[in-house]
């Protein structure tokens, strides 16, 4: 039987392992992938860490695929080899639960996540179901392609859902893996942008992306930054750190709402008193294959990309240890 490389978690919080592995045939309802890029995400974790519920080992990580169609398995009708595609977080849905009859895909109740329920894309083919495929326009490299799986998706898609409308102020607190996304996103929406992060020397980088204002932290509170820029309709939250989320709540109008993306290991204390204006707290989702598929047109239209560096497959573990120190700039991508 043909091989492939691949590189999976056979322990639990052990180095990722280089293995050769037959090459996947795809059942009903399946593709096959030959993967051109994928990107490595913090959410790996979940899969390094042999911690996500229900996940077994050995697993192959990675959901910010992208390549071409491979093979079709029966029962596909709407793909075919050849088909440049991506494959993000939300790797397939039942069709039957109520969050599915209402069109909720991300929402189902028993939704596969690609990397965890199944293998993804840490390897030279991935085989995933149908309905989690999303079309890469053309002018989008895979290497472009890939981080807006995930990143991407969840930034443009919160944006979008935000309620905010143009004209309107976006504050975009961190501008790392997420945030610098997001600060593009925002400015093409036609939003008022103001970036929050620490320290000078992020100015300049804020204005590159697209920011109209840039709020150092390391000089005061970004609740006193907003307010002195007259406040935001919306704070995305970006970067996982609960003080510095909790820390926006302040500098949001009356009926302001923070949005946070970034989810931190500590809870976010507010100050309740605060919220009574109308101000709101609220999370959102990454987003199902039309939304990546949304995600991408829109990059491919108006110039957003991310910002890279490109790994081997096989420099798994040190693209990985960089992601998780934070000295990426400012996402990681593997290539075969």
């Amino acid at each position: 039987m043909p091989t492939m490389k691949a590189v999976q978690v056979t322990t639990a919080n052990a180095p990722f392992e280089l293995v050769e592995r037959e090459i996947p045939t795809p059942g009903a309802g399946w593709v096959r992938v030959k993967v051109e890029a994928c990107g490595v995400c913090h959410s790996d974790l979940f899969t390094k860490s042999g911690a996500y519920p229900g996940i077994t080992l050995p697993r192959i990580p990675g959901h910010e695929i992208a390549g071409r169609i491979d093979a079709v398995g029966p029962d596909v009708t709407a793909w075919k080899a050849g088909d440049r595609v991506g494959v993000g977080w939300h790797g397939g849905h039942c069709f039957e639960c109520d969050a599915c009859r209402r069109g909720l895909f991300i929402n189902c109740a028993a939704g596969k996540v690609t990397g965890i329920s199944h293998d993804g894309g840490y390897a030279e083919y991935a085989v995933v179901p149908s309905e989690s495929l999303a079309r890469i326009p053309e002018g989008l490299s895979a290497v472009e392609a890939g981080p807006l799986l995930c990143a991407g998706v969840t930034t443009y898609n919160s944006l979008r859902n935000s309620g905010a409308r143009a004209g309107q102020t976006v504050a975009v607190q961190g501008i790392g893996g997420l945030g610098h996304l997001a600060v593009q996103y925002a400015a093409k929406m036609g939003f008022r942008v103001i970036a929050i992060s620490r320290g000078a020397d992020k100015a300049k980088l804020a204005a590159e992306l697209g920011a109209h204002e840039y709020i150092d932290t390391a000089l005061g509170s970004a609740a006193d930054g907003l307010q002195k820029l007259g406040g935001a309709d919306v704070v995305l939250a970006t970067a996982p750190s609960a003080d510095a989320m909790a820390d926006t709540v302040g500098g949001l109008k009356p009926r302001g709402k923070l949005l946070a993306v970034a989810a931190p290991f500590t809870p976010l204390a507010v100050n309740v008193m605060g919220l009574l204006s109308g101000k709101s707290i609220a999370g959102w989702p990454s987003g199902s294959s039309i939304d990546s598929e949304d995600t991408m047109a829109f990059s491919a239209l108006t110039g957003v990309r991310p910002r890279v560096e490109v790994f081997k497959l096989a420099d798994a573990e040190a693209a990985y240890a960089h992601m998780m120190n934070n000295t990426v700039r400012f996402r990681a991508v593997l290539v075969p």
